[in-house]
């Protein structure tokens, strides 16, 4: 599907959906910007449409801006070759989505990782629970930029 043709194709599943403009398209890249609470059943609706068919989510991650932190979700279809970038906008203070690891079970230790990194809760995910850092480690986050490393002394 072209990119155009994917853009359509969302506005028609999801109209408040925005589109940015720039590198990512000139690649062929969508990239869209939507709500936290349309995430989940739209993503449902991206892996269940055979027009579709975004059965790979292949990147998530968490992008931290002082204000406010961006869950970022790459996804591809294996069978038509087209891929979307979707942008959500999280509360810095309570930030919190619906887990896609029912939908895309990659999504599982993705979604640890940004738990644990940045304090992102992801709503009804089966094991929300430190991947990487050891006990003691939990509501710490340090790939936030307030995160105070006092050995380090690094001020972002």
């Amino acid at each position: 599907m072209l990119p155009d043709e994917l853009k359509n194709k969302i506005t028609e599943l999801l109209p408040s959906a925005s589109f940015e403009e720039g590198a990512n398209a000139a690649s062929g890249w969508v990239t869209l910007n939507m709500e936290a609470g349309d995430w989940l059943a739209f993503a449902t609706n991206l892996k269940r449409d055979p027009s579709l068919a975004f059965d790979y989510l292949f990147c998530l991650t968490c992008v931290d801006w002082k204000t406010h932190l961006t869950m970022v979700y790459n996804l591809d279809s294996t069978t038509y070759r087209h891929n979307l970038v979707v942008k959500i906008k999280l509360d810095r203070n309570k930030p919190e989505i619906e887990s896609v690891s029912e939908i895309w079970r990659t999504a599982e230790f993705h979604e640890r990782e940004v738990y644990e990194m940045f304090g992102v809760n992801f709503l009804n995910h089966p094991d929300l629970r430190l991947l990487i850092l050891p006990d003691g480690w939990e509501g710490k986050n340090p790939l936030r930029k307030d995160f105070d490393d006092p050995v380090n002394m690094i001020k972002l």
